[in-house]
């Protein structure tokens, strides 16, 4: 099945559940909570139960939970511009009568997590009507055991939750996946019709895909900008393998790889998120640049469809 607009296919038994309950819970105004790994489809699922409510022609808006903590507060409550004056409307207030989504949030800062009870709780004496949805790729459950996520707001997503399934249990849907994304590329570039052959379907089918979704569109694409003819065959997908590997060069007499700085500045930013456990003001620190040159180059490499980056929470 393919959503409309969505990146949501597949027959797998357990994603068909799982879209099953977002179809029944789409007609209600409980909060839903979406659990799964990086890249699996949560927030298109949380798409797709807004698209299926009363409340598709309204707003649906999401928030990072990644983000500072400062910067999480401004977009859901709302901020004044310093230079003009301006107000900016949170999302909550913006999304009234819509959706809004709520992406990993056991990464929201602890000092916020009672906070943001309480206001969802208070939305009704504001008189705005926001369905809440979340996202997490942890067990919440064992965090609020160990304290460091709100037993009141984990207690709050209680009515509704829903499991995506990932990519390397579905067998032959990452076939599927894989074919809607080869269209969706050919039609963005206007290519001619591309087919995928039996044996690199097979190929893709086997591969650990530990990204998932967002990895598996992130190897289609780049194989087939790489790629010559009208077939994507075997050899084009060991190709793509080939330069998906981290092989930026030759090694040097001092034993490092050498590599464009735009390489080596990406990998940098990568390890110092990956020794920081993503915290992005620490990695800012580390590297010697502010939040806002960090967030702009996070956002680049995504454009681009690295895939660390694409799946960075």
């Amino acid at each position: 099945m393919l959503t409309q607009g969505l990146v949501l296919v597949g027959n797998h038994p357990k994603f068909n559940n799982a879209l099953e309950t977002a179809r029944n819970v789409a007609v209600t105004k409980t909060p839903v909570l979406i659990s799964g790994e990086a890249g699996s489809g949560k927030k298109a699922l949380g798409s797709y139960i807004h698209n299926n409510s009363a409340r598709k022609n309204a707003r649906l808006e999401i928030v990072d939970c990644g983000e500072q903590v400062t910067m999480v507060e401004k977009i859901v409550l709302g901020y004044r511009d310093e230079d003009s004056g301006k107000f900016n409307r949170g999302v909550l207030e913006l999304a009234n009568g819509g959706t809004v989504i709520f992406a990993n949030i056991d990464a929201l800062d602890e000092s916020f997590q009672k906070r943001l009870y309480t206001i969802l709780q208070e939305l009704p004496d504001y008189e705005l009507d926001v369905r809440i949805l979340a996202t997490t790729s942890k067990n919440l459950s064992k965090l609020v055991g160990a304290g460091k996520f709100s037993r009141a707001l984990y207690t709050y997503f209680n009515g509704a939750s829903i499991d995506m399934i990932s990519l390397r249990e579905r067998g032959t849907d990452v076939e599927l996946i894989a074919r809607h994304f080869i269209e969706e590329y050919a039609q963005e570039t206007q290519s001619e019709q591309i087919y995928l052959a039996d044996e690199a379907a097979r190929k893709l089918s086997d591969y650990n895909w530990n990204n998932n979704i967002a990895e598996l569109k992130s190897f289609i694409r780049k194989t087939m900008t790489n790629m010559d003819g009208t077939t994507l065959d075997l050899q084009a997908i060991e190709n793509g393998e080939r330069k998906a590997e981290f092989t930026t060069g030759e090694i040097d007499e001092d034993g490092m790889k050498l590599m464009s700085l735009k390489d080596a500045e990406r990998l940098l930013i990568k390890k110092a998120l990956v020794f920081t456990s993503e915290n992005r003001t620490q990695a800012a620190k580390i590297l010697g640049v502010s939040i806002r040159t960090l967030r702009n180059k996070i956002n680049e490499y995504r454009g681009e469809g690295t895939v660390y980056f694409v799946n960075l929470r």
